[in-house]
């Protein structure tokens, strides 16, 4: 079987080529230490929708991020087409997270509602910000954005796949 077959979760984001024998500088998308280095089978699945099942030939870190090789990236071309692309592994090979704490890939996609049951919209994006990481939900043209901050997240519930939020007055309006 292929890991694109599996239930998969995403564990990083490629930045960019690196080097000349096409490794790529990884973004670890989970503050879970080890996750990356232990990685074996992965998928690539590119911006285009374009994927590729491929194994991890080396990991080493790099500053904040990660460098990897990957069997059958071996020119900064190859790598190239990746940027912005994101790996993806079998659910079982990450480990688990405590209580209160979620994979990114598993929050994207979740339908926003505040405790009073106004629908805000779809958590589409997650951005990284220096201090805490901010849900941008949007629903049409309307965007909020909202600190990922205990205080502000009423629920979680993976399964239905919602989230409700607690909101200052003001927001979201």
């Amino acid at each position: 079987m292929t890991v694109g077959s599996l239930d998969t979760v995403t564990v990083g984001q490629i930045e960019r080529p690196f080097g000349v024998k096409g490794e790529v500088k990884v973004r670890s998308l989970s503050d879970v230490p080890g996750r990356l280095e232990g990685l074996k089978n992965v998928s690539l699945l590119a911006r285009s929708g374009q994927t590729l099942e491929t194994s991890v030939t080396h990991v080493r870190r790099v500053g904040g991020g990660f460098i990897l090789g990957l069997t059958g990236v071996t020119t900064p071309e190859a790598a190239g087409l990746w940027r912005g692309g994101f790996i993806r592994t079998i659910r079982g090979a990450v480990p688990g997270l405590p209580d209160g704490h979620y994979y990114e890939c598993d929050l994207i996609g979740l339908v926003v509602s505040t405790e009073e049951g106004r629908l805000l919209g779809v958590l589409e994006e997650i951005w990284n910000l220096p201090g805490n990481h901010v849900f941008v939900v949007r629903q049409g043209a309307k965007e909020v954005l909202i600190p990922a901050a205990k205080e502000l997240i009423g629920a979680v519930d993976l399964e239905a796949r919602t989230m409700t939020v607690r909101l200052i007055d003001g927001w979201g309006e």
